[in-house]
């Protein structure tokens, strides 16, 4: 009796033990070191590799946009201060009581006429809206000059033109040394050179009434580009 039990007892044992045994060796089985990365005692474990600058997306120069966003506002500042020395002018060739006030008028209304029409040129080839009128401040300086005659107009329209002219060189000789779009770049440059004329032709005007002139007004321009 007790060796039937013992001889059943095996030969469960014999039926059972092939499945245990390829659960034990199953070769499709995975191990946990398989499924995690291999690291190094000390080491810190490596990531995947990201992406090397030269494989990002590259975007427009910061310092490129910022230029080409200066110049533009140049080219309308200018073009504003174009039509207002025109405007102004014409109104000193009418009112002025003074013949060397007359001519200097005269001579705004002839050289910024050119200037206006190269520098809209400029504007053109560069994709820039330029505004038609002057800006608030000089039309409130043309609506006064409007109301004066006499020597009175002469006193108040050089003082005016004497503060607009070194403020107009000081921005013409900064866009100058920046680095512009290279058609405005020749074009500034010979421009500040007729403001710098005009600015001396001024000054003298000025001092010979007695009206206060800047001490920089006779700073030289920027020399001509070489062609």
């Amino acid at each position: 009796m007790k060796s039937n039990h013992i001889h059943s007892i095996l030969l469960g044992t014999a039926i059972l033990s092939p499945g245990l045994l390829f659960a034990q060796f199953d070769p499709t089985a995975t191990s946990a070191s398989q499924t995690q990365p291999q690291t190094q005692p000390g080491r810190p474990q490596q990531q995947p590799p990201s992406s090397t600058p030269s494989m990002q997306d590259s975007g427009p120069n910061a310092g490129d946009v910022g230029q080409v966003m200066q110049d533009k506002m140049f080219l309308r500042k200018a073009a504003e201060g174009g039509i207002a020395e025109v405007k102004l002018g014409q109104l000193a060739v009418q009112k002025a009581s003074s013949e060397d006030v007359k001519d200097f008028g005269q001579k705004m209304v002839d050289d910024h006429t050119k200037l206006n029409l190269e520098i809209a040129q400029v504007a053109d080839s560069m994709g820039v809206m330029l505004p038609k009128s002057m800006n608030k401040e000089d039309q409130a300086e043309y609506d006064k000059l409007n109301a004066l005659s006499g020597n009175d107009f002469d006193v108040e329209y050089l003082s005016f033109m004497v503060k607009d002219h070194h403020k107009d060189l000081h921005e013409f000789r900064m866009e100058a040394g920046s680095h512009a779009d290279p058609t405005l770049h020749n074009e500034v440059v010979k421009a500040q050179s007729v403001i710098h004329d005009h600015t001396v032709m001024v000054d003298k005007l000025a001092r010979a009434r007695g009206i206060p002139v800047p001490v920089h007004g006779e700073h030289k321009p920027n020399p001509a580009p070489t062609l």
